[in-house]
Order: C-alpha cells, then structure tokens, then sequence
C-alpha cells in the first residue's frame, strides 16, 4: 500500500526539504508546522553512525523565536525561572518554559546575541504566540518574530572534525552551548556547540532560507571523510541518554509536567527573580513533588514505540505514566521513560506497563541510561 503527504500552506517546507528528498527521506513527522525527516531508510544504520560516525540532521523544524529591542532580555527572564543575570553574548542556556499554573510548556535553548537581541530555539509549540502575549501584557518595549532562520545539526563523535574542516580548528576549544555568528563564503549562520543528542555536535542555524540546499551540500561535502550521512533526532538514543522530549515525555495539554518532576530543579531560581509560574512553582517546592522522573525495562520482545503515553501499574494500581519506549541496541533491550509517584522506589517489583497489545513486567531503572 502506497501512501502520500499533502504538501500545504498549513505545513511548511523546511529549506533543507528538497535537499532531504534528494538524499532518500523515507518518513516525515510535523513539528512546530513543519516537516521534519523522521528516517532515511536505514534506521538501524543511522543509529550506528550518531554513535560511531557523525551524521546530519535538518531540524529547520526547531523554530526560532526572536525577541529584540531594549526589553528583550527582561521578557527572557520573565519567561524562564532560570536565572539569566550570568549570561553573556554568545553563550546559550537551555531553559524551562512555565505556564502561571508552573507547568512547562516548552524547553528551549536560549541564545543571547546582543544586549538587546535573544533567540529561543523552541521545542513543538506556539511559544512566539506565549512570549508575544506576555510581552504586550507587560507594556515590554520589545518585538516578537519568528525570523529567516533554519538549524542543521551534525551529531556523533565525529561531529567535531567536520565542524573543524568547515570552520577551522578554533571550534574545538567552543565549550557546550556556546556560539559564535560566522559564514560559509555567502552562507550566512550561527555555530553553536550544541545539538540533541549526548554524542556531542555544533548546530548550524543557517540565516537565508534561499541557501538552504547550497548549505546542506557544503556540509555533505566536507564530512565525506568521516562518511557523513543524513538521519534525524534518534528516539533510542535519546532515551539511552535520558534527553526530555517536549511532546513525548511531557506536553501540557496531554501528559502536564512541572519542572521539579521532570528533573530540572537546579533550573528553577525562586528568589532572584520574577517570573510566570513563580507562585505555583514555590507552592509546589514547599510541599515537594508528587512524582518523579524514572526511565525503566520492558521485558519480553521488542517494543520500538509508543503512539501515546500508557499507564505504569502496580497490580491493578496506576502509579504512573510511560510516555516513550524504543529498542536500544547498545542495552538489548526496550527501555522507556515516565512519570511514576515518589513513594515507587527503585528497586520495587510487581511493575506493569499496559501497552495497547497487553501488560509487560518493567523495572526501574537510574536516569541516564547510558
């Protein structure tokens, strides 16, 4: 059976799409109103070549959320309960984004470009129509746009000596989450040391979506001697990894998470500023979280996937919520990630899962993996 993708105004095409289509994409999912690879063909082999090689991934799909003007920063820190009042142009930040009830509702990566200039490398929601709001509630002297900006990552142990033949050698004394803005001859863009995966990378955040072809072949080009290939954000790895996925692991409207829960309490700065969510986050510090983050092991045959979050149990209880599971190669096994109520302890046994096609035995299992 042969299916076909609708290509409509309502889904964009990144500008790496056509580039994607020529290398040999096999799957898309939508992401932030676009389309972005899901595999190339060869799953298995693009697992080994983030682990081992490096690969290349369009994620045009991690939007960028600019705020600009004389209050773009003060609108940052208002969005996040990180506390920015450190950061210095050309550094990055990953941070929670909370709702007024402290529930997250986006995990981006912040960049600071200028005194007055900030991005938001957002995860799958319409946070430009959130920082806007708050922005014009505020009185905030400050513009909210999405500009021309389009990310590519190269991910994998390799990664770095790709980097290093497209930008010289300097990139490898960047630390994490560090950036600079540069160029590939007229290729306008920004290197950051960052990407999402833990075998390490640079993010390309290309800024003429008309060069996007031409950029995607300058890259193919330079890695050819570590053996480049394309693939895309892996869901073994990251759960081997223990990365949050925001929209699998936790969404607001589905599987509603706060940050404590989901592990990012060294993130959360109660005293040093204002923010939204701050009275609730402080109420929910004061009487301590209701549940934690585990990953765990499922026992029997392989499971690659889940298409929505289902039940943990203990006996006929549910005292939690798995929200992904894939098969990791490196464990042979199938592990996954989830939400389950404090007193659960590690080492308690009588665990379910209740996957659509039936209850699995699971253990719990340290964060991360790997």
């Amino acid at each position: 059976m042969t299916f076909q993708i609708h290509i409509g105004a309502n889904v964009r095409k990144s500008a790496y799409f056509d580039a994607t289509v020529a290398d040999g994409v096999r799957s898309f999912s939508v992401y932030n109103h676009m389309y972005i690879p899901g595999h190339f063909g060869d799953p298995e082999g693009e697992y080994d070549r983030l682990l081992n090689g490096v690969a290349q991934w369009d994620v045009a799909a991690q939007r960028q959320v600019e705020l600009a003007g004389p209050d773009a920063v003060a609108l940052a820190q208002l969005l996040t309960p990180r506390d920015l009042s450190s950061l210095t142009v050309g550094q990055g930040r990953y941070v929670p984004v909370c709702d007024h009830e402290g529930m997250v509702i986006n995990d981006p990566v912040l960049l600071k470009l200028g005194k007055d200039r900030v991005w938001l490398s957002v995860a799958d929601s319409d946070l430009h129509l959130w920082a806007a709001a708050i922005g014009a509630e505020r009185g905030f002297d400050v513009s909210v746009r999405e500009p021309d900006v389009s990310p590519m990552a190269i991910q994998g142990p390799k990664a770095m000596d790709v980097a290093a033949a497209l930008f010289g050698d300097h990139v490898r004394d960047m630390r994490p989450f560090a950036f600079v803005e540069t160029a590939l001859d007229d290729i306008p863009l920004v290197l950051a040391r960052s990407g999402w995966s833990k075998q390490g990378g640079f993010e390309l955040y290309l800024m003429d979506g008309a060069k996007g072809n031409a950029l995607w072949q300058r890259v193919r080009k330079a890695g050819e001697p570590w053996n480049i290939g394309p693939g895309a954000p892996n869901d073994s790895e990251r759960i081997e990894s223990g990365l949050i996925s925001y929209g699998a692991d936790m969404r607001r409207q589905v599987v509603p998470a706060n940050p404590f829960e989901m592990g990012m309490g060294k993130m959360v700065s109660l005293d040093s500023h204002d923010f939204i969510g701050r009275s609730a986050l402080r109420r929910i510090a004061d009487a301590g979280i209701a549940r934690r983050r585990v990953g765990f092991f499922v026992e029997g045959s392989p499971v690659t996937g889940l298409e929505a979050p289902v039940a943990l149990r203990r006996g006929a209880t549910d005292v939690g919520i798995a929200t992904d599971i894939a098969w990791s190669g490196r464990l042979d096994a199938s592990i996954g990630l989830g939400l389950v109520e404090v007193g659960i302890g590690d080492d308690d046994t009588g665990l379910t899962v209740a996957l659509p096609e039936g209850s699995r035995p699971v253990r719990l299992a340290p964060l991360p993996f790997l």
